[in-house]
């Protein structure tokens, strides 16, 4: 959590982030941070922010690792939808052993990305990253192919799925409306969707 939380929107990490996005107490977090920290995974200065050790980063990268080709499985051989396979991985990947991870990642013929984009880390622990930005900072115009989507929210993520949003999608800005707090897009070369705030925060773009 501590390396995802950063991944994307490269902001500090702090113990009130940790305990939003988790939906737990302050001093619950702060309790796991200081056990994290007693095994050298993190480094945390007294309310300041949390980051990784060198070994913490690299057990992290290996967890991200498993979960993300676990999604990968789930949706591509077994038939889940991306809204479905969040938690499935969250139990999966402290079930199954390296060995059939690197099964399934030779099964997928090493995939890059999972169901959301989430970049899938190699097993030397280097991290393919597009250079993407949310679709929220683009002006009117502007536009790109979709190579994120975050999987914070399943009810979002069927949303997007019901209005065609996916990956490798073009998408076109055509108006902003800041006052109103929504964004009229584009999608490929057809229909036309608005969007609210929190929906285009939660698609990623790679500019054209």
């Amino acid at each position: 959590m501590i390396w995802t939380a950063g991944e994307w929107s490269g902001e500090q990490v702090s113990t009130k982030m940790l305990a939003e996005r988790i939906g737990v107490s302050a001093s619950t977090v702060s309790e796991a941070i200081r056990k994290l920290s007693d095994q050298g995974l993190v480094d945390h200065a007294k309310y300041g922010s949390i980051s990784l050790t060198d070994s913490g980063r690299a057990a992290a990268v290996a967890m991200v690792r498993r979960h993300r080709l676990i999604e990968t499985y789930l949706v591509g051989e077994l038939g889940y939808g991306w809204d479905e396979v969040h938690d499935e991985a969250e139990v999966l990947e402290h079930a199954v052993s390296d060995l059939m991870i690197e099964r399934i990642d030779a099964k997928l013929g090493h995939p890059e990305r999972d169901p959301h984009g989430d970049p899938i880390p190699a097993a030397d622990g280097t991290i393919p990253a597009p250079q993407a930005r949310q679709l929220s900072e683009l002006a009117d115009g502007q536009s790109g192919t979709v190579a994120r989507i975050s999987d914070s929210d399943p009810a979002m993520l069927r949303y997007f799925d019901s209005v065609g949003i996916c990956l490798d999608l073009t998408i076109t800005v055509l108006e902003r409306r800041d006052f109103a707090g929504t964004i009229s897009v584009q999608l490929g070369e057809g229909s036309t969707v608005e969007l609210g705030n929190l929906a285009a925060e939660a698609i990623w773009i790679v500019e054209r």
